[in-house]
């Protein structure tokens, strides 16, 4: 049985160092491993499964909502990627440029892509020419490159794995639309697949995306009191549009330029499951995301008719479309329930001689170690009961968690209180001036996340500069 009580001495203790507790996991639960070059991490198959869940979660939605994949190529020519000038800037001090093809030298340096806009603008304007052609809905699956200085295993990489859209519109509503949409599936993604709640909004001026004219974000709060960017998605406007010159012949009969969006989610997310769920033992996987949702654990193995009992048990569940694990090692059951414990799987069921004999198994839940014992008979019944228990279990708890450390602050001396000691989001109303962002960071290092889309203030005036309040604001140290 999971005993919550019970640490696992293989992995650091949260309140002791909660960064060393993060970089334990991803490596004891077998997620990943660290390449020769730093930023550049190995996938292994348990957390690029994982990955794999997310991404057929959300290719599903894309593709219900219209939207095809493409892929196009890893590397930019530098002369191309110089055309939007606010974007270069935004990425400049991040990219990985290639210098040298064979033994010849490049004329135009060849940039990887920290991201696609320009190659999906130049795409767009070779194939859109009549208002006919539009929208246009892809998206791709792939990694990017950031030079980034520092880095954390799926929390922030030189490279990474995403996926990006990226889509163009006859007219400006269908755009904003498509943004906002396009932020609701990540929601439900973090919903129904993530068991996780994010605060949703639009960026400030001063945050949003380079080259964008709004940024709109998931934001995910993790029990270390800071919060985490879970994705972001975007309306460009004509800008794009107009430097790559990507025109189409109106209803009207008149040239135009379209609207185009960018948005994106990426292996971030791994992170974000990580922390928000995990526990001294290890991972704490919702049951629709794990690789492995049940594992079956013969107990006395070496005794007759437990094994073939195990595996009967296994085939029941796996008929039904579980994703089943029958644990048939010659370790012993308690190294095997660490393990399981360590990787997250949400429900374990052990069999032994005597339940066998009694005609029953036991059921034991690794998001709060409650161990249940049932009637072979009701295993699919019980099952299904239990896995959408411990998704609902786990996503109230997440949730209430953000609601405590939800805090409306009226003074920069509360804001740095809360963002210092209790954690979380200060809420602020603020008077839009960057000078008053920038004097929040300075003092506390905690920057704006979003302006939820639910306004409902409650004060008149910004309390960094006592002007007159525009908007309310979520401020908070983040990753």
């Amino acid at each position: 049985m999971a005993n919550n009580n019970i640490k696992n001495e293989s992995i650091t203790r949260q309140e002791d160092d909660f960064a060393k507790w993060y970089t334990d996991v991803c490596l004891k639960a077998d997620l990943m491993d660290y390449s020769s070059v730093k930023g550049f991490i190995i996938y292994k198959p348990y957390g690029y499964a994982i990955w794999e869940q997310i991404q057929n979660f959300l290719d599903k939605r894309f593709k219900q909502t219209g939207h095809e994949n493409v892929y196009m190529p890893m590397v930019i020519p530098e002369s191309l990627f110089n055309k939007e000038k606010e974007h270069v800037e935004g990425f400049a001090p991040e990219t990985l440029i290639c210098t040298i093809g064979g033994k010849n030298d490049l004329e135009d340096r060849l940039i990887v892509r920290p991201t696609s806009e320009v190659l999906f603008s130049e795409l767009y304007s070779k194939i859109i020419k009549s208002y006919r052609d539009l929208p246009k809905l892809y998206n791709q699956w792939c990694s990017v490159v950031r030079w980034e200085k520092t880095t954390r295993p799926f929390l922030r990489g030189s490279e990474f794995l995403w996926q990006e859209g990226h889509t163009m519109h006859e007219t400006e509503i269908e755009a904003r639309t498509e943004a906002l949409q396009m932020l609701e599936i990540y929601d439900e993604c973090g919903r129904d697949l993530l068991a996780i709640p994010f605060s949703k909004g639009q960026k400030t001026e001063k945050e949003k995306f380079a080259g964008a004219e709004e940024t709109y974000s998931i934001e995910a709060l993790m029990p270390d009191g800071k919060a985490l960017q879970a994705g972001t998605t975007h309306y460009f406007g004509q800008g794009f549009a107009k430097a790559f010159n990507v025109q189409y012949q109106g209803r009207d009969g008149k040239l135009a330029y379209p609207h185009q969006t960018s948005w994106g989610v990426s292996t971030r997310l791994l992170g974000a499951v990580i922390m928000v769920h995990g526990d001294d033992n290890g991972l704490v996987l919702p049951p629709n995301v794990a690789p492995i949702q049940i594992v079956v654990v013969p107990v006395a193995q070496q005794k007759p008719g437990v094994i073939p009992a195990a595996r009967e048990l296994g085939e029941r569940l796996k008929k039904l479309g579980y994703r089943v694990k029958v644990d048939e090692s010659d370790r012993t059951p308690g190294f095997k329930f660490a393990e399981w414990e360590m990787k997250g799987v949400p429900l374990r069921i052990e069999i032994g001689p005597r339940d066998i004999e009694n005609g029953v198994a036991v059921l034991a839940k690794r998001n709060d170690g409650e161990k249940i014992i049932i009637k072979q008979d009701e295993l699919e019944e019980k099952v299904e009961v239990l896995l959408k228990t411990i998704h609902s279990e786990m996503y109230e708890k997440a949730h209430r968690y953000l609601l405590d450390h939800m805090s409306e602050v009226n003074s920069l001396e509360e804001l740095k209180d809360t963002v210092d000691n209790k954690g979380g989001y200060a809420k602020m109303m603020w008077c839009g001036e960057r000078a008053c962002e920038d004097k929040i960071k300075e003092a506390t290092t905690a920057t704006s996340r979003c302006m939820p889309f639910n306004q409902i203030g409650f004060g008149d005036t910004c309390p960094i500069c006592g002007k007159k309040a525009k908007k309310l604001v979520l401020f908070a140290k983040a990753y």
